[in-house]
């Protein structure tokens, strides 16, 4: 039962090494993740759908935004190597980081250069970890928490929607009922004017 949990959990892996992604996808398979593959920093945002929103933004004339498919796959992480030519890891962490639906997306960097100022950069930008190759089995171990710590978040923001749906009928309640006028039982006798027994 606890693989069938673990499964879930959807891993976008972007490295230009073809060598480095099927190294990287097998250990992400053997470790029970869902295991998506792409060869560049642009293709993952087009899988994350970024790429075609910003697309939609700039030419009006096209009203199509992301295809149903990519809209229903939910990504638990990103992990990309930093050096991709066009758009490096660092870029791509960036414009996960700056888009308000992915902001919440864990992202992993990796690297077979061991640059100090590099790694720091990374991890001040909100990378969750800094790898570096080659990749091991036993660093697939510390990607579970990332990915955790991502779900609960996004469990406690529907958490306190609900909360917020649930407190609102409530209250519609009692306006309701307030609306409807007192009850049989709390109708009281009134005297009017004229000296005549009025029951409300």
């Amino acid at each position: 039962m606890a693989i069938a949990t673990e499964t879930q959990f959807h891993v976008l892996a972007v490295d230009d090494s073809i060598i480095d992604r099927k190294l990287i996808e097998r250990l992400l398979k053997t470790s029970s993740y869902q295991v998506t593959t792409v060869d560049s920093g642009s293709k993952a945002l087009e899988f994350l759908g970024l790429q075609q929103d910003e697309q939609v933004d700039s030419s009006s004339s096209d009203s199509s935004s992301t295809t149903p498919e990519q809209n229903e796959i939910e990504v638990n992480l990103v992990i990309t190597d930093y050096c991709m030519p066009g758009m490096t890891g660092y870029d791509l962490l960036k414009k996960i980081k700056e888009s308000q639906s992915l902001k919440d997306i864990p992202v992993v960097i990796m690297s077979s250069e061991n640059v100090p100022s590099r790694i720091n950069r990374c991890l001040e930008e909100g990378a969750e970890e800094f790898l570096l190759k080659p990749v091991k089995l036993s660093d697939m171990n510390r990607l579970r928490p990332h990915m955790l710590k991502g779900r609960g978040r996004d469990q406690k923001q529907q958490q306190e929607e609900n909360q917020e749906q649930n407190q609102s009928p409530s209250s519609g309640n009692k306006r309701k009922a307030a609306d409807e006028g007192p009850s049989p039982e709390r109708t009281r006798a009134r005297y009017s004017s004229n000296s005549s027994l009025t029951v409300l």
